[in-house]
Parts: C-alpha cells; sequence; structure tokens
C-alpha cells in the first residue's frame, strides 16, 4: 500500500522555522525510512483527544509518499470504526490503512483452519466481525478453535465454556498480551487478564498473535509490501511496540506521548533505536531524513 501519491513535501513547518539537525540536537540522525508501522492510542490521540502534531505528521507522510500503516491491539473495533473516531479528531485516515489484532488474528487462523471452521469465541464486535468476514462459524460444541480477545461482558459461564473446549482439544488463540489498559477511571483488566485465567484454567499456553508478538508486524509488512530493513515502528509502549518491533528486526522509534516515559525508559532492558518527545519533533527529523529533502 502506497504512501497516496500527494507528491513533494510542501516548504518546511514555517509555523516552526527551519528543523534542526540531529547533530545540532545531539543525537543521531535517521536513517531514511521508507514505510512506518504506527501505533494509535498514545501516538497519535490520547483518550477521544488528537495529540499536538498527529494531523500533520500524517498529512506529511502522505506527501513524502512514506508507505504507512495503523496498528492497535486493541481487537473490540472495526477499522470502519476507527477512522470515524479519527475523523471526529479532525484525522482522515482510510479504513484499509488500519490493521487491529483482530483482523490479524481472522488472518492467521484463515490460513490455518478449513473454510467454515466453528470457533467459540470470548470477545466483542470487532472480533466478531473479523472472523465472521473470514467465513467462520460460532458455537460451544465440535469447536476447532477458541479465539479470546477483549470482553467486558466476560461471565463465568464463557470461561467455562472456553475451558472446555480447550480441554478437549481446541486450539488457543488470543489476540492480545495486554493483562491491563488505561481506562478514564483507572487501569482496568485486559484482554491478557482473560487469557491468563483459562491458561491456569486449562495448562495451555495460547498462540498470540498482538504486539509484541511478530504476526500483526509481518501482517502489516505484508500489506505495504515492504521488509524489515526498509521499515520503522512508532509506538508509546516498551514492552509492546518496541519490543515487538525489535524482535522482527524493525527500527524503534519511542515516543513519549502515552504509556512508557523517561523514567521507565531509564529503567528498562527495552531501548529503542529513537526516542522523541512528541510527533513534532520526529516529523522535523523525518524531514532532515528524507534523501529528497538534500536534493
Amino acid at each position: 500500500m502506497g504512501g497516496g501519491g500527494f507528491g513533494r513535501l510542501l516548504p518546511r513547518h514555517r509555523h516552526l522555522g527551519r528543523p534542526k539537525t540531529s547533530e545540532e540536537r545531539g543525537v543521531k540522525p535517521l536513517p531514511p525510512i521508507q514505510n512506518l508501522i504506527i501505533d494509535m492510542d498514545g501516538v497519535l490521540y490520547r483518550g477521544h483527544r488528537p495529540l499536538p502534531g498527529a494531523k500533520e505528521f500524517l498529512h506529511h507522510l502522505e506527501e513524502r509518499e512514506t508507505a504507512y500503516i495503523l496498528v492497535t491491539n486493541n481487537a473490540t473495533r472495526t477499522p470502519e470504526q476507527y477512522a470515524a473516531e479519527l475523523k471526529e479528531m479532525g484525522i482522515e485516515v482510510s479504513p484499509q490503512r488500519i490493521l487491529t489484532s483482530a483482523l490479524a488474528t481472522a488472518d492467521y487462523l484463515g490460513n490455518l483452519l478449513p473454510q467454515g471452521a466453528r470457533l467459540y469465541l470470548i470477545g466483542e464486535g470487532g472480533l466478531y466481525s473479523a472472523l465472521a468476514a473470514q467465513g467462520f462459524t460460532f458455537g460451544e460444541r465440535d469447536i476447532e478453535a477458541v479465539v479470546v480477545g477483549m470482553d467486558r461482558q466476560l461471565t463465568y459461564e464463557k470461561l467455562k465454556a472456553a475451558t472446555i473446549a480447550i480441554r478437549q482439544g481446541a486450539r488457543f488463540v488470543g489476540t492480545n498480551p495486554d493483562k491491563s489498559f488505561p481506562a478514564e477511571e483507572a487501569i482496568v483488566p485486559g484482554a491478557g487478564a482473560i487469557l491468563a485465567a483459562i491458561e491456569a484454567a486449562t495448562g495451555v499456553q495460547p498462540t498470540v498473535i498482538g504486539k509484541p508478538e511478530p504476526i500483526l508486524f509481518q501482517m502489516a509488512l505484508q500489506r505495504m509490501g515492504a521488509t524489515e530493513k526498509e521499515t520503522a515502528v512508532i509506538g508509546d509502549r516498551l514492552e509492546t511496540d518496541i519490543l515487538g518491533g525489535q524482535r522482527c528486526g524493525l527500527t524503534t522509534i519511542l515516543v513519549l506521548t502515552g504509556i512508557s516515559q523517561q523514567q521507565d525508559l531509564e529503567a528498562s532492558d527495552i531501548k529503542p533505536d529513537y526516542v522523541f518527545p512528541d510527533l513534532i519533533h520526529l516529523d522535523e527529523a523525518l524531514i532532515i531524513a528524507d534523501p529528497k529533502e538534500k536534493m
């Protein structure tokens, strides 16, 4: 998937003046980057508010013809729903540029199981839609695979049915490993907490699709027709975005507008290739790294 063919970059950020080079700021320069895998929450927005420079950042990628895809571990929504939410924030993105762990899970199972295979599902609308679009059916008997994502209507009966199916030989697949996530009121349980409960009851480890596992990243690369060497990942979490990018051999870029902050970076063994305070500063660095800007 190309960057959109919008031509050369317009004159550099007039409101910022000439961006300082990496050498002037005392940091190593970015290499030329042809493709980007971009996390959404904590990078482009927080809650229902866009982060500074997000709209302009994506616009400049299209002007420079840099291919990009937005990825998320959240399996509860469809790409169309995400695109609509982004539009409400003033950010225009095609649903075809959005890859969720639900879509990656459906693609993974589509290559593994026969057409029409029956699944037992713990999850919400985005995951159901992705699996149904692959031709899977759903039930509680003769189950080929138990698929688990975030489910805010989780019950004991659902956990029981999943446990029985797995103990009877069904595959165990999880959309993402996030044990918790920040909600408006507090840090709350995520899909990983549900996976942990079922793993404890069955003794079976799930195949996990989302970050930091490689499957979601590999699918993003396939969509862009990209290679690891020419691709970078931008994220806000060391243990998912950055670790996953490192496992796949990608250039890793951390922005400090989300979960992981400077103190987390200093305390962690996971070290990204580059760190920027926000997308505005990263945008400047990408402009400087673009070979066309030196012509």
